[in-house]
């Protein structure tokens, strides 16, 4: 198979993937949007995680719930629990990562109790010792929670097996990653996002597998000199059929991301064999950077995108930033000031999944692609 073919192969429906690992008799943990959970301990304790990034519709029950000016992911992902579309569901882990997640935990636990909410109150003073003690006990709570729901201890040995296994993932998806922007003409934008979203449907040691098969025929095929305009994108989720498909009319090629569903999730690894695998995996929350969601004093976000734009030879950044999220929306002055320092043109589109009409974003690609 080609890898055009392999990658059109791979599953990108959650609720698929939860239905096949249940039908197996597996226990399947979701984890809430946007993601950045220890996973390891999840795959450790002999369960599977997946991670529900919402979906694209009309919000209908969420909506006796939350204001009007929420984040569409969280209200589409409190729909499909309220439509009883993740039942099959042992737990769903949500974070304390922005004022949003906040309060979509608290509703969770009242109006979904038949799947447990699994909590995880992080400390944003990550950086210091203090901070890595703290979540590392957080994960360990946790850690608690999975063993009682496994019905058996997660040992140590357990979680650092994980730890080897999911980065060894982290470095196949930044391998593919590396390896699409030199085929942009075969990797389109929609055929790039379809390996990223895949990635939350299978268990890793699976999709390890699958990713591997699609870099070696990567790997196989010559590098191919696309002649349409090379972006780096940026933001929490840009896996819209509609946007992307937008992207490719007006020939946009992604050589990078900073794109919370997509690479930015896999460039913090973890340290192997330390004897304290909590501690690792906090010392790795620690070690994320241009993160919208986690805390950045020193502002990386802007110097970070400017660094992919230079070294991949892009033309230009499009920021997809999601409607309602006050976390996306405070980053957005200060990253463009820090594109504009260093001469590199932005377009920001306001992408929403509750969106019929994408005649506007249309417009503002058109108008950017004919910057460029």
């Amino acid at each position: 198979m080609t890898a055009v073919d392999l990658i059109q192969s791979l599953n990108t429906d959650v609720l698929k993937a939860i239905d096949h690992y249940v039908d197996e008799g597996k226990k399947v943990i979701g984890i809430s949007a946007p993601g950045v959970v220890p996973e390891e301990i999840i795959h450790a304790a002999g369960l599977v995680p997946v991670t529900v990034w919402g979906a694209e519709g009309e919000v209908v029950e969420a909506k006796e719930y939350f204001p009007a000016f929420y984040a569409s992911i969280i209200l589409r992902t409190m729909d499909l629990g309220l439509q009883g579309k993740l039942d099959k569901l042992s737990g769903m882990v949500i974070t304390n990562l922005s004022d949003g997640l906040k309060g979509f935990s608290q509703n969770w636990k009242r109006a979904i109790p038949q799947v447990p909410m699994l909590y995880i109150p992080y400390g944003q003073n990550r950086k210091i010792e203090a901070g890595i003690e703290y979540n590392a006990r957080q994960f360990g709570h946790l850690k608690d929670n999975l063993a009682e729901i496994a019905g058996k201890d997660i040992s140590d040995d357990a979680i650092e097996e994980a730890i080897k296994l999911y980065n060894e993932h982290r470095k196949a998806m930044l391998e593919f990653n590396a390896l699409a922007a030199k085929h942009l003409n075969s990797i389109t934008p929609l055929l790039r996002n379809r390996v990223f979203a895949s990635a939350y449907c299978y268990a890793k040691d699976e999709h390890l597998a699958k990713v591997k098969e699609i870099n070696e025929a990567l790997k196989a095929m010559p590098e191919e000199d696309f002649k349409g305009k090379k972006v780096v994108t940026t933001g929490i989720l840009v896996n819209s059929e509609d946007i992307l498909k937008i992207f490719e009319e007006f020939n946009f090629g992604i050589v990078d991301d900073n794109v919370l569903h997509e690479s930015l999730q896999y460039e913090a690894q973890v340290k192997e064999g330390t004897g304290n695998p909590l501690h690792a995996l906090a010392q790795a929350f620690a070690d994320i950077e241009g993160n919208t969601f986690v805390f950045d004093e020193k502002k990386l976000r802007g110097p970070i995108i400017a660094k992919k734009v230079k070294e991949s030879g892009a033309a230009g950044v499009i920021y997809l930033m999601t409607k309602f999220s006050d976390t996306d929306e405070f980053d957005y002055p200060i990253l463009r000031d820090d594109l504009q320092k260093e001469n590199i043109l932005l377009n920001m589109v306001e992408v929403d999944q509750q969106m019929v009409s994408f005649e506007q974003a249309k417009t503002a690609l058109q108008t950017f692609a004919d910057m460029l």
